[in-house]
């Protein structure tokens, strides 16, 4: 009963800000064309990817809620059966890898001795800090609430978002933890890069991403800095190979990807919406609760309400 509880609150607090976001954006663009996704034209001149430019991966998971590309694989967690994928990025071909996983958003791969790999999932439905390899799942009670977006910091700890209590914890990997930061607005994806914390928050249009001096990890008090404002329920975000952060967030109901240079937003007071390169326009329902890119450029999205997981060649 407590799962489903907290299910339903995410669920609510999501569709919720959609509703007031179409709200605000009385005047959307028309749709794109809805025909089947045709191979990617890398365009000489970047112009915004469009549902017809999206190649389906998979469409083998019934409900995938969180996503990481690692080697070649991608690796999403299913509302629906409360399983682990493994996808292979490329052909497609779906594998179960673990169940037990009941509500994931966001998933960090981490490669270990003899190139095994271990996956840290936070757990929105338990509350628990998941160390997952191939064959067994460690459940580690880290006192979160609603945990959402996981960030390593070093080889021992990890930032983690709590959507539910507005808050960052800091996470030791056997589950020592402790509030970092407070007073934020239902944060969901969060970086680290540049010696900066890089933070989204689902809540709040004006406050859509945020940045963190890494130093306040290390106890030393900072003022949040907005670094991109004027947009809607951000939820995804990482760092592309190309140093430029990419994040998801939705015009209406509409899911949308884009990106910015976070140094030139930190050095000039904060990027708003007319500064913000928009990477994908898609159809898809917002949010896109999966996002990650590979280290050749690879685009990947899904929703969190259809099977299907888009992928994009971005220029170079």
């Amino acid at each position: 009963m407590r799962k489903t509880l907290i299910g339903f609150v995410l669920f609510s607090v999501l569709i919720t800000s959609h509703i007031i976001a179409q709200d605000t954006d009385p005047t959307l663009p028309p749709p794109a064309s809805a025909q089947s996704p045709t191979p990617t034209t890398v365009p000489q001149a970047f112009e915004p990817f469009t549902q017809s430019d999206l190649e389906i991966v998979t469409g083998n998971v019934q409900r995938p809620n969180g996503i990481v590309w690692y080697n070649n694989f991608l690796y999403t967690a299913c509302t629906g059966d409360q399983t682990l994928y493994e996808i292979n990025s490329v052909s497609g071909a779906t594998l179960t890898y673990i169940a037990g996983v009941v509500n994931a958003h966001t998933l960090y791969a981490d490669a270990m001795d003899g190139n095994a790999l271990s996956l840290w999932v936070p757990d929105f439905a338990t509350n628990e800090l998941l160390n997952i390899s191939r064959t067994r799942i460690e459940r580690i009670d880290a006192d979160l609430q609603g945990p959402w977006g996981i960030a390593p910091l070093d080889e021992s700890h990890f930032l983690v978002t709590n959507l539910l209590s507005s808050t960052v914890s800091l996470v030791s990997r056997t589950g020592e933890s402790s509030v970092l930061l407070d007073g934020l607005a239902s944060p969901t994806g969060i970086v680290i890069a540049d010696e900066a914390v890089y933070i989204a928050n689902n809540g709040s249009t004006r406050r859509a991403i945020e940045y963190y001096p890494i130093s306040i990890a290390e106890g030393e008090t900072a003022e949040p800095e907005i670094i991109v404002r004027g947009i809607q329920n951000t939820t995804g975000l990482v760092m592309g190979p190309d140093g430029l952060l990419y994040f998801a967030y939705s015009l209406g109901t509409r899911g949308l990807v884009g990106r910015v240079n976070p140094r030139n937003c930190r050095t000039d007071g904060g990027c708003t919406a007319d500064d913000i390169e928009i990477v994908i326009y898609s159809d898809l329902e917002a949010p896109l609760a999966g996002l990650t890119i590979s280290d050749d450029m690879r685009l990947y999205i899904h929703t969190m309400f259809r099977p299907e997981i888009y992928w994009v060649q971005i220029p170079q």
